[in-house]
């Protein structure tokens, strides 16, 4: 990809669950770089349906099946810009569905030029299949009992329709 040092990105997120979209990013912005990290990032105001650990093994996982040799999944619990610096990183990559993840991530991105100018920020639009799809609405769909398939892969389904099972969340209607 880039003459000399390797270009490292790093794509953000809490990824919970992961989704097709995240996937779609995933495989979209690795063509863009050297390496990519998925940073897996916790977020007590999410409400997360699944640990940190476990969030790191979904996506693990899920890259694994996407079979891209340059993905790596890393935890982290920090500003992302000093994630990113300790990573080696020159890009942060987002994905954006519409545009109110745009004037979000357009503030994020100038808030995090401040902190540091070395590093970019690259927005990768979502396939248009997959726009919709949010963690939280995948989150909502099961509690209430709904189909996640059209939106997560059938391991992560699974994964979601258990939790939801065992913390007894599941909607009657």
């Amino acid at each position: 990809m880039s003459e000399g040092k390797p270009l490292v990105g790093i794509y953000p997120g809490t990824f919970d669950p992961i989704t097709l979209g995240h996937c779609d990013i995933i495989r979209r912005g690795s063509k863009l770089v050297d390496r990519l990290i998925i940073g897996v990032t916790t977020n007590p105001s999410k409400n997360p349906l699944f640990s940190p650990e476990e969030r790191i093994a979904m996506v693990e996982r899920e890259a694994e099946a996407l079979g891209i040799d340059n993905v790596e999944v890393v935890g982290f619990n920090a500003l992302l810009m000093r994630f990113a610096e300790r990573q080696g990183a020159q890009l942060i990559i987002r994905g954006l569905r519409a545009v109110a993840d745009f004037e979000y991530e357009y503030q994020m991105a100038g808030m995090n030029q401040q902190l540091n100018d070395e590093i970019e920020t690259v927005f990768l639009m979502a396939d248009v299949s997959l726009q919709p799809i949010a963690s939280k609405l995948v989150k909502e769909i099961a509690q209430f009992g709904g189909d996640i398939t059209p939106f997560v892969s059938p391991a992560v389904k699974d994964d979601v329709v258990e939790r939801v099972a065992a913390q007894g969340l599941k909607g009657d209607y």
